[in-house]
């Protein structure tokens, strides 16, 4: 069970990567899609999303691109999640059962509802910035490997 599609998952990478070049102004999402070893077409697409929720401005032109709306200490997590896949994953059923809850559980009700609370306010503590700072000050990975980097890491 994915509990964040995988378009969900690529906006986010590349929200923290957006939001750790935010100094720049405008990036292009070509250089985006470079820097993380995606798509740009599937990327972009993702970041039309994004810019339809008023969470990036879009620039056409040789110095175009994408940048954050507003501070990135303001966008928490939870935005990107729920201008991408929406908020349901909060809200439903584990093993997608209708009416689940109290009165008619299913077998994982009672710990789904605890851990997804816990994601929830995971999700809305967390901020671009915050997020973007530990990338950049910790050297944390937000490139999709390709299959030379994924064997030689595998050698180490």
């Amino acid at each position: 069970m994915a509990l964040l599609s995988k378009s969900c998952v690529y906006g986010i990478r590349a929200s923290i990567f957006i939001a750790s070049e935010a100094e720049k102004g405008y990036i292009s999402i070509s250089q985006v899609a470079k820097e993380l070893n995606l798509s740009s077409h599937f990327l972009t697409k993702i970041l039309q999303e994004l810019t339809s929720e008023n969470l990036l401005l879009s620039h056409k032109g040789p110095r175009g691109g994408v940048k954050f709306a507003k501070d990135t200490k303001e966008i928490k997590l939870i935005e990107i999640i729920g201008a991408i896949d929406g908020l349901d994953l909060f809200t439903e059923c584990a093993l997608g059962l209708e009416g689940c809850g109290v009165y008619k559980p299913c077998p994982l009700h009672d710990s789904w509802t605890a851990h997804r609370e816990a994601l929830r306010k995971l999700f809305e503590k967390e901020n671009l910035y915050d997020l973007a700072e530990n990338v950049k000050n910790a050297g944390l990975r937000l490139r999709t490997l390709n299959q030379q980097e994924l064997l030689d890491l595998k050698k180490k």
